[in-house]
């Protein structure tokens, strides 16, 4: 496979501690705006102490699927409700209101 990504598989991701501790799937995914950035999240928290660095190909290492959400534009989001299901996709701002 080609990588899809606009960051090496080698640059740093967030995710949180139930993605790469208690096995929880990807279910939030954001392409952040200001340094282009991404967060791998599996939408349970939002506590900061719950958060934890990964590299881009780890993440994908853990759910391939991932790569199929490659083309979102920073300052998007895009969510789902398992892990096969599809993604729906928005402006982060959007999000928030």
């Amino acid at each position: 496979m080609d990588w899809p990504f606009d960051q090496a598989r080698n640059v740093a991701a967030i995710t949180t501690v139930g993605v790469v501790e208690r096995g929880l799937p990807v279910l939030v995914v954001q392409h952040f705006e200001d340094d282009h950035s991404w967060g791998f999240l599996c939408g349970t928290t939002d506590d900061a102490d719950d958060g934890r660095v990964i590299g881009m190909g780890t993440a994908v290492d853990l759910d391939p699927s991932l790569a199929s959400i490659a083309d979102l534009r920073p300052g998007w989001m895009a969510h789902r409700t398992a892990v096969g299901a599809d993604w729906n996709r928005q402006p982060a701002d959007a999000a928030d209101t």
